[in-house]
């Protein structure tokens, strides 16, 4: 499993969420996107409509009827009901699914900083995890060491 530390910094999650999903989606996979705050999965969804002009990134909120048709759904809990391999926790907090995925977009600010450096340390101490830092430099996204 590829574990990607997204330290937020200048732009809140809702701003690099429809950057994610749209390279998601060009790789052929499904995402899930997880966030136990309400109001953060609405501004999320608008973001994914709104964020990027050319872009088209269809998705729903979890609990509906065509869960498992959703190329992104977005959830309270990570149960991958739309099939996903990919999921973004962006608020922060981390969890694991019942199942693994093959890759995990994990997203933290200050506020959430100490969990994420335990996550960090936790995560080094697990065979097969890929770990990679990054960080926003001059609007850029950079590898960190």
């Amino acid at each position: 499993m590829r574990v990607d530390f997204y330290q937020l910094s200048r732009d809140p999650a809702e701003a690099v969420l429809p950057l994610i999903a749209r390279n998601s989606l060009k790789a052929g996979e499904r995402l899930l996107v997880v966030s136990d705050d309400g109001d953060q999965l609405g501004r999320i969804s608008e973001a994914l409509w709104s964020r990027i002009p050319d872009s088209f990134l269809a998705h729903g909120l979890s609990g509906g009827a065509h869960d498992a048709r959703q190329p992104i759904l977005l959830s309270p809990r990570p149960a991958p009901d739309n099939g996903a391999r990919f999921l973004a926790l962006a608020d922060g907090l981390w969890r694991e699914g019942d199942q693994p995925f093959d890759r995990v977009f994990f997203l933290f600010d200050d506020a959430t900083l100490q969990g994420a450096r335990a996550c960090w340390r936790m995560l080094g101490e697990r065979e097969g995890v890929d770990r990679r830092f990054w960080k926003q430099q001059d609007g850029k996204w950079v590898e960190g060491p």
